[in-house]
């Protein structure tokens, strides 16, 4: 449990506030992605099931700035077929609580579909309960990320600890995710 506490023994991120701040300056300098992320959110909220069209908008979300990658995940996505991509987003997305483990393996088993996709879906549909999966927030909750931390049990570790955090602050785990991606990003510079 250390780890968990390095931001607060760090003084980053010490308070409400400070969260509240950080999810903010994500929001302005990631313009585009959060009013997208808001805009397919409502939608999935909706809907309870994805599109491919849909699919193919987080996918274009993920990789904005990254041509090469978003080329390769959207053919790989494409792929799949409607009923599919329908059928195994609305099984998902449906079920009752927070069925994180049988969630994440069902949007997995969608061709192109990775842990982090899986998990971009998941905070899309449900701000308050998830975040997506990423080594600034790892790093921020749990130290150095382990060399191959995009796997869907990495993120259920994630997970767990992150909603403990925005449970102890009152928020939600979006705003915690993004405080903690946009701190990263910063520090970085």
């Amino acid at each position: 449990m250390q780890a968990i506490t390095n931001y607060v023994l760090n003084g980053d991120c010490v308070d409400k506030a400070d969260f509240l701040m950080w999810s903010r300056k994500y929001d302005k300098a990631f313009g585009w992605q959060a009013q997208r992320e808001r805009e397919l959110g409502a939608k999935l909220r909706k809907n309870k099931a994805l599109t491919c069209k849909d699919l193919a908008s987080v996918v274009e979300w993920k990789f904005k700035d990254d041509e090469e990658r978003k080329t390769r995940s959207l053919a790989l996505v494409a792929r799949n077929d409607e009923a599919n991509v329908n059928r195994i987003t609305s099984q998902a997305l449906s079920i009752p609580g927070c069925e994180d483990s049988y969630r994440m393996s069902c949007l997995t088993m969608l061709e192109g579909v990775s842990p982090v996709l899986a998990s971009i879906i998941l905070t899309f549909f449900d701000p308050k309960q998830y975040c997506i999966l990423d080594a600034y927030t790892w790093k921020a909750l749990l130290g150095n990320a382990p060399p191959n931390m995009q796997t869907a049990q990495n993120y259920l570790v994630l997970l767990a600890v992150i909603r403990k955090t925005a449970a102890k602050q009152n928020l939600d785990v979006r705003v915690i995710d993004k405080a903690f991606y946009k701190k990263g990003i910063d520090e970085a510079k």
